[in-house]
């Protein structure tokens, strides 16, 4: 089942529908940034898309159960190069694993490993979950981050990324530990928020135009 919203626009968008994304606020971001937006549950949509977002709001174990299906056909668009956005636990599922599993007593959850490294837990140290506005620090160039360096965007989340490859971090935020807010592979074409795009104002929607731009650029 797929649903479109579409007018005239810069690129073509899927949002994929696997159970776990805030879909509707999602879409609107995507269609003020100028994006004609597919709502998809079906795989078969995605090789037509000019980009493909994951969002996700919950456990990571969830997450890659409910993904499970989709698992090849993203694979398969990471090989086109067709970027990949991931939003929040959309973000976390791109690496290889997560402690979240592991903390609940689930076992060992395999994530998309399109960015090696591992979800970690924030120390006791910090509050859990980490919720609010926070300042991301652009660590190095990246289309999806021009323009937003020391700007504040929106986050709820327990877990952060930890990539293998530091230079896998295009950005950082400062919670008692330094983690990376946004990462991306090393082609450039896969990539993730930690904080939600779609509610984080004017900064939100600079992102998301970015990735609608460099999805028209494809």
């Amino acid at each position: 089942m797929s649903t479109t919203h579409q007018t005239a626009t810069a690129a073509d968008v899927v949002v994929v529908d696997y159970g776990l994304g805030n879909l509707r606020s999602v879409t609107r971001g995507l269609e003020r940034a100028n994006a004609g937006v597919t709502i998809t549950d079906d795989p078969a949509d995605f090789a037509a898309a000019d980009g493909i977002v994951l969002p996700g709001v919950g456990a990571f174990r969830e997450g890659m159960e409910n993904a499970g299906p989709y698992r090849e056909a993203l694979a398969d668009t990471a090989d086109r190069g067709q970027p990949i956005f991931g939003i929040c636990l959309g973000m976390q599922m791109l690496l290889g694993s997560s402690e979240e599993a592991e903390h609940a007593g689930e076992g060992d959850v395999e994530g998309l490993n399109f960015v090696p490294g591992t979800n970690v837990r924030f120390d006791i140290e910090q509050k859990v979950p980490h919720m609010g506005w926070n300042e991301l620090n652009v660590q190095r160039e990246h289309p999806l981050v021009e323009g937003i360096d020391g700007e504040y965007a929106y986050f709820v989340h327990s877990y952060y990324a930890a990539p293998d490859d530091e230079d896998a971090v295009v950005a950082s935020t400062d919670y008692g530990v330094d983690f990376p807010s946004v990462i991306a592979n090393e082609d450039g074409t896969i990539f993730g928020t930690q904080f939600h795009p779609e509610k984080s104002g004017e900064t939100g929607l600079r992102i998301l135009r970015n990735f609608v731009d460099l999805c028209a650029e494809q």
